[in-house]
């Protein structure tokens, strides 16, 4: 059996500022980096960490002249910094917020074929708006996303999902429901017909997402509930990429109908039976920051039916 003696802060003098340079250089491995993130000189960033090492009585960070990475130490103490961080983030927030100000941070996740909210222009209004609010924004899956909300990682998330699926752990708003197309290229021979169906598109080969993603699953449901199998030779994480190997003519995909407008050098086609796609907004159910509070207020989305 292995035991470790408990670190211990006799004079309870750690800081935020020592959390916040223990930060920068684990995300950017680098003092120097580091030091230039936090705008002080890298002899007073590199002297508050060694400070804060003697205090924990453990070495935060490997140093070599090539390198700076994560002792083991280090990593164990990152994720309780960043709680420390957050929290005292937002008790300031709250102080704010109490007083008729809105400040902290808003960090928004989405899937890249949002539609339903022009995104950018609703992020751009809301600093306007409050600009002591630092925004923040990440583009991943729908089903990560919706955990890193619940996580607490993320304020705000816009998804896309199947009508099989509905987020968990989260409060929901419905945004909007769409129906996918077939986007080809402008050379192909579906380019010019009015509508197809699954049954024509599976002899095609495919572009989509990565499979298990719920924006690949709807398409996948779909062709199975019809009896059918495709080629989905073609696996990219973004709607650009896709709209670019569809142009080469390459490849078909599917897309959400009002996604497609965006994309360029494709042709759309109607299918016939196609499913359907519904967007969403969730946010956290427990713990709504004022800025989440404020954002969703601005973009007109009911906060009391989860």
């Amino acid at each position: 059996m292995f035991v470790t003696a408990p670190i211990v802060i006799h004079d309870g003098s750690m800081e935020l500022q020592q959390m916040r340079y223990v930060l920068a250089v684990a995300e950017t491995n680098s003092f120097t980096r580091a030091a230039e993130r936090c705008l002080v000189v890298q002899s007073a960033l590199s002297h508050q960490i060694a400070r804060l090492e003697r205090e924990l009585g453990a070495k935060l960070f490997e140093r070599t002249s090539r390198r700076v990475r994560l002792t083991a130490a280090g990593a164990a103490f990152l994720p309780a910094a960043r709680q420390c961080l957050d929290a005292a983030e937002r008790a300031a927030a709250e102080v704010a917020a109490a007083v008729g100000e809105v400040r902290g941070r808003l960090a928004v996740g989405l899937i890249p074929t949002v539609a339903a909210v022009d995104l950018p222009a609703a992020l751009r209004e809301f600093r306007a708006r409050y600009p002591h609010v630092r925004i923040s924004l990440r583009v991943g899956a729908s089903e990560d996303l919706a955990d890193q909300v619940e996580q607490g990682t993320l304020d705000v998330a816009f998804l896309g999902l199947p009508t099989t699926v509905r987020p968990r752990g989260v409060a929901v708003h419905e945004l909007a429901r769409d129906r996918l197309v077939a986007v080809v290229a402008p050379n192909h021979p579906l380019a010019t017909e009015p509508t197809v169906d699954l049954r024509r598109l599976s002899t095609e080969v495919f572009v989509d997402l990565p499979a298990g993603t719920a924006g690949r699953i709807q398409s996948d449901l779909a062709f199975a509930a019809a009896g059918l199998t495709r080629d989905v030779a073609f696996e990219v994480t973004t709607a650009d990429y896709i709209a670019r190997l569809v142009g080469q003519d390459l490849c078909v995909a599917m897309m959400p109908a009002a996604h497609a407008p965006q994309l360029t050098g494709v042709r759309t086609v109607e299918v016939t039976d196609a499913p359907t796609r519904i967007e969403y907004v969730v946010w956290n159910r427990t713990d709504r920051s004022p800025a989440a509070t404020a954002f969703l207020a601005a973009l007109d989305i009911p906060t009391g039916q989860h």
